[in-house]
């Protein structure tokens, strides 16, 4: 393999100033994206909306004025999490490259609002007879009325409610250290 093809090669400079190497490199488009020439002006960075994840838990984006109306798959330098489908994201392309989105940023629009709580996220499940897992720190409670379960971190089960009724077709198992009816 000769330098021209080695895109890893560093580049030599004979003195302060001389950058004829580099040139060289530039004309030559050596370690330059196939997809772009040097002469093309890459697209500015830009805003999307964060319209979900795929099956691979990768970024979409919609709404991306180079590629309007087509859902995108990015790569990401910031943290999202599903709470932020549907934020503004500011979007830049990898060399240029249309087809390689990367977020680099969550606009926010309460930025300057420091005051302010951030949002409670909203929770979705949707049961389509996989395995869901829900987990908190400290605890979770479903609450519907005055009808209620508890789980803590301490292991604690605690069931609330009026009117409790455990029914089962086949074994009903009651078992503790100790058990205290009424």
């Amino acid at each position: 393999m000769n330098r021209a093809e080695d895109s890893f090669l560093p580049t030599t400079v004979s003195g302060p100033g001389d950058m004829s190497g580099v040139a060289e490199r530039r004309e030559t488009g050596v370690g330059m994206s196939n997809r772009t020439t040097p002469g093309d002006a890459f697209p500015p960075p830009t805003v999307g909306r964060l319209h979900g994840f795929d099956l691979l838990d990768q970024p979409l984006i919609s709404n991306v004025a180079v590629r309007a109306g087509e859902l995108l798959t990015a790569r990401t330098t910031v943290p999202l999490r599903r709470a932020m489908i549907g934020r503004d994201v500011l979007v830049v392309f990898d060399r240029g490259d249309a087809e390689s989105a990367i977020i680099i940023g969550v606009i926010h629009a309460d930025a300057l609002d420091h005051g302010a709580a951030p949002p409670a996220p909203d929770v979705a499940i949707q049961v389509d007879g996989e395995r869901r897992v829900i987990e908190a720190e400290r605890e979770i409670v479903l609450r519907c009325g005055e009808a209620s379960i508890t789980l803590t971190r301490a292991g604690k089960v605690i069931i609330k409610g009026n009117y409790i009724l455990s029914r089962s077709t086949g074994y009903n198992k009651i078992k503790g250290a100790a058990i205290d009816i009424n």
